[in-house]
């Protein structure tokens, strides 16, 4: 979304020009510290202080502290879809190979970013909680391709991927809703990665297995509905 009109827009509270589009980049990467460090308990005050600019700078860019957060939520997830989008480009991956990454793939912006937090957004803002939801429920068209080309080509086993889209969406829940990771001294990334390669290794054809292409019971039953 851009605010500007040709090379900025004249903020009549600012007094000036804002390079819209760069200065809001800026100003997500810091509401990602902010949120990472307090939570939902940073304040725009404390954001100005950290990038160094006035609050009503701030309100020209964004409408309120919940836009703030929803354009945050939007960047994170734009960036994941960047990161899926080289996978599905990448000419050196094989099909087991692009399934994996495309199951774990984790743009270097959202390193070390606290995930967890997001939980907290469920209480005091749904709708931003909601949109969390969404994103992670929708955008499967890609990989639900890329696993029937894998079953067609013999590489992956027959398997309901309903069910697995299902497992895996519960388990990146639970990373927002509980302290697994915490508990388990590990980051975000790597529970990603070792969800993905619980998955991923469950439904590959292994060496000295048979390759088959036949339909899984429930994929064919659904087919025939």
């Amino acid at each position: 979304m851009t605010v500007s009109t040709g090379s900025g827009r004249r903020g009549g509270r600012t007094g000036g020009f804002v390079d819209t589009e760069d200065t809001k980049r800026k100003v997500l990467r810091a509401v990602i510290d902010l949120f990472n460090e307090y939570g939902l308990k940073f304040t725009m005050n404390s954001l100005a202080r950290k990038l160094g600019m006035s609050k009503k700078t701030l309100y020209v860019l964004f409408d309120s502290k919940e836009d703030l957060l929803n354009q945050m939520v939007d960047s994170c997830f734009a960036s994941v879809k960047e990161s899926e989008a080289k996978v599905l480009a990448a000419p050196d991956l094989d099909t087991p190979g692009r399934i994996r990454a495309l199951l774990g793939a984790f743009p270097e912006q959202l390193q070390g970013v606290n995930l967890e937090n997001l939980y907290v957004l469920r209480e005091t803002y749904p709708k931003i909680y909601t949109r969390v939801e969404q994103y992670l429920e929708s955008g499967w068209e890609p990989t639900i391709r890329l696993l029937e080309q894998g079953i067609a080509e013999g590489c992956v086993r027959p398997f309901s991927i309903p069910l697995l889209k299902m497992m895996y969406e519960s388990a990146l829940e639970q990373f927002f809703r509980r302290d697994i990771l915490k508990k388990n001294a590990m980051t975000y990334r790597e529970g990603l990665q070792e969800v993905t390669d619980l998955l991923v290794d469950g439904i590959l054809v292994h060496p000295g297995e048979a390759r088959t292409k036949e339909t899984h019971p429930a994929e064919k039953r659904g087919k025939e509905s």
